[in-house]
């Protein structure tokens, strides 16, 4: 049984790293089924200027009420709380800057393309929620590319060129379009989807259930 399972995600989601370590995790309860992980971008604010803006100054504009304040910090506690059970160490409080997350989904798509894709996200997650580092910063990209093995010279080129911009933009807005409105989304050979973090028990039950239904004639296979 195969199953295509598309991952829609952000790389300054927080849930999103936690719902990566869970859909592995949920892949190696489900070894009867052959799943196929792609990375799809998604922008959760693509207003933000190339440059990135001050992170505190950012998520205070968003949460203004105390009873606003009061559950994001208990959003937050929680993400700490699931993060030290899969291994994840958040660091809010080391975050001063919200880059604007465009241009790493460029890295994973070229990640993908040499079936690095995972490792991109996990070095990406680990970049911004870790180590506080500007995900959109050429430089950072360019270093991180570097890590999980690809070309740094050609990776600093296509930043620097544009290349695949109008690919990456298409595939996000096709995904806003279908109606996801929060990531992590999870969609199985285009014919079910689950939202969110969830365990990695339910992905699993998910991903069995998937594998019972048929396919579509034309699924959306990995992008090149």
């Amino acid at each position: 049984m195969t199953v295509l399972l598309e991952m829609v995600s952000d790389l300054v989601c927080p849930w999103c790293w936690l719902g990566l370590r869970r859909i592995e995790a949920a892949r190696a309860l489900a070894p009867d089924v052959d799943v196929q992980l792609v990375f799809r971008p998604y922008e959760l604010d693509p207003t933000i200027p190339p440059e990135g803006v001050d992170y505190k100054a950012y998520m205070s504009s968003r949460v203004t009420s105390p009873e606003g304040k009061e559950r994001m910090a208990m959003m937050r506690q929680a993400l700490i709380d699931y993060g030290e059970t899969e291994g994840i160490p958040y660091r809010f409080d080391k975050i001063s800057h919200r880059p604007n997350s465009f241009d790493a989904h460029r890295i994973v798509r070229w990640a993908q393309g040499q079936n690095k894709g995972a490792a991109a996200k996990e070095a990406l997650f680990q970049a911004y929620f870790e180590d506080a580092r500007d995900i959109g910063n050429h430089g950072v990209l360019t270093e991180i590319a570097g890590q999980i093995g690809l070309d740094t010279d050609i990776v600093a080129e296509l930043l620097t060129n544009g290349a695949d911009t109008a690919n990456v933009r298409a595939e996000a807005d096709t995904f806003r379009q279908m109606g996801i409105s929060g990531v992590p989304t999870y969609i199985a050979n285009r014919r079910v989807a689950v939202q969110g973090a969830e365990s990695a028990e339910k992905l699993a039950k998910f991903i069995r259930h998937a594998a019972t239904l048929p396919t579509e004639e034309h699924p959306a296979g990995p992008q090149a």
